[in-house]
């Protein structure tokens, strides 16, 4: 039990409900038959009385032995007051020096003509249906019959009715814990899976997977604990990749830097031509550490939201124009095709001039690092409520598996740590938060071996 707290806190929740529904059932029945019992006797011992008070008011001798016959059949006790309150007649196994059923107020309400009936106990503990009825002469009322009903045979039928209402309630006790049980353990199962396979994802067992398949909120909650322990195992495998990207990025450089910066140090270079050359490469080597260094605190202002945003009107067609110069010569030393479509005219939006050329040049570095051969074309679109800068190569592409990842930072479609192509595996990154920032969208589409297109869209107003 203490392995699956929840499913016994859930049947005790279920058997509580069973509980209460059969204690309401059973005290219902048991007031339903209890009143259908009473109603019955008390209804029977006024239709006796008013069968004993026409014989009585025949006058006759006949009628009296009559009613002391019909009271020793019908098993009730009869006692004829009266007006001076003395027994005129008694018949029945009531004992007649018993009188404490006649109150004052009843005897004078039968004698001015009305009927009564009440039930009374006896000394004795005794139950009695009592009812009264007026006897009528020649000169009116002269004087009051009673008859007594005892209510042992109906109150030994009740027993008998609670008896089996009890016997039936502690069957449906016992059979409502049976069925209690199985569906605790039934509903708990999902529950109590969920939470091992939690525990294990926490203890850092990201393999972990739930086999649960239904199509309620369990199931759900099932998916989305495989979605959540996908997602922490693909972040981790990402983060391990890219410390290992970074370090190799590092090292690298690192190594040129130390190598060359001893040789020129110590001397060890023919003529000032090759130490420039030296120089030279560690010059580049310490620009490739600045700009991944750069990368990361870009990326790091970003998620922490302490990017400042200069907002002011911008013309996308001019920003797009100068990053597509700045990227000419690249783009000429791998002797690539270059198609632009910009319109002449002012492309105004609303937007950060320093963070648009950032988004635009980061994916044309993207576009010309990938591709190899054939063309990158550069579109700037625009109607009347968005501005579109549309980039598109016939690189390398990216896999369709991959698409819904190169916005996690972290992560690179090329993981063969190759230097071919360089990059961080920040850029898109970078892109994605950006774009987000300034209020926009952006879509990437591509074919493996064909080429890759992104489409960024913004308001022309924020």
């Amino acid at each position: 039990m203490n392995n699956n707290r929840i499913g016994f806190k859930l049947g005790l929740a279920i058997l509580s409900v069973f509980v209460v529904v059969l204690l309401s059932l059973g005290i219902g029945m048991e007031r339903m038959f209890s009143s259908f019992y009473y109603d019955e006797k008390e209804q029977e011992t006024e239709e006796l009385a008013l069968h004993f008070t026409a014989m009585a008011e025949a006058g006759d001798t006949s009628a009296e032995r009559m009613m002391l016959t019909f009271a020793e059949f019908s098993g009730v006790s009869i006692f004829n007051i009266e007006q001076d309150g003395s027994t005129k007649l008694h018949s029945g196994l009531h004992d007649a020096a018993d009188r404490s059923f006649i109150r004052p107020q009843d005897l004078a309400a039968i004698l001015d003509g009305n009927r009564v009936n009440f039930l009374h106990t006896d000394p004795a503990g005794r139950r009695y249906f009592v009812a009264g009825q007026p006897i009528a002469g020649e000169n009116g009322v002269q004087s009051a019959l009673y008859v007594m009903s005892s209510t042992d045979n109906m109150e030994q039928s009740l027993e008998a009715v609670r008896r089996i209402l009890l016997l039936a309630g502690v069957g449906a006790f016992l059979l409502a814990l049976g069925i209690t049980w199985l569906i605790a353990r039934i509903l708990s199962r999902p529950l109590v899976q969920m939470q091992k396979a939690t525990r294990k994802i926490a203890a850092g067992e990201l393999e972990t997977r739930l086999s649960i398949r239904r199509s309620d909120e369990i199931g759900s909650l099932a998916g989305a604990i495989n979605d959540l322990a996908a997602d922490l195992q693909r972040y981790r495998d990402t983060r391990q990749e890219f410390l290992a990207n970074i370090s190799h990025e590092l090292r690298t450089p690192i190594t040129y830097l130390q190598g060359y910066a001893k040789v020129v140090r110590s001397g060890l270079y023919q003529n000032e031509e090759e130490k420039e050359l030296y120089l030279e490469i560690i010059g580049q080597e310490a620009h490739r550490i600045q700009h991944l260094v750069d990368d990361l605190f870009e990326l790091a202002k970003m998620e922490e939201g302490k990017i400042p945003l200069k907002l002011e009107t911008v013309d996308l067609a001019q920003i797009a124009a100068q990053a597509v110069r700045k990227q000419e010569l690249a783009v000429k030393a791998k002797d690539l095709r270059l198609q632009v479509d910009i319109p002449g005219h002012t492309v105004a939006m609303t937007g950060d001039t320093k963070r648009i050329e950032q988004i635009v040049l980061n994916l044309l570095e993207n576009a010309v690092r990938y591709t190899e051969q054939g063309e990158i074309r550069v579109t700037v679109r625009e109607s009347e409520a968005e501005v579109q800068l549309i980039i598109e190569d016939t690189g390398i592409g990216i896999p369709q598996e991959e698409l819904p990842y190169i916005f996690e930072r972290f992560y690179r479609v090329e993981k063969s740590r190759s230097r071919q192509y360089g990059g961080t595996g920040l850029g898109l990154s970078i892109v994605h938060q950006l774009v987000t920032l300034l209020g926009g969208r952006i879509a990437v589409t591509s074919t493996a071996g064909t080429g890759t297109r992104c489409e960024v869209t913004f308001n022309r107003k924020l």
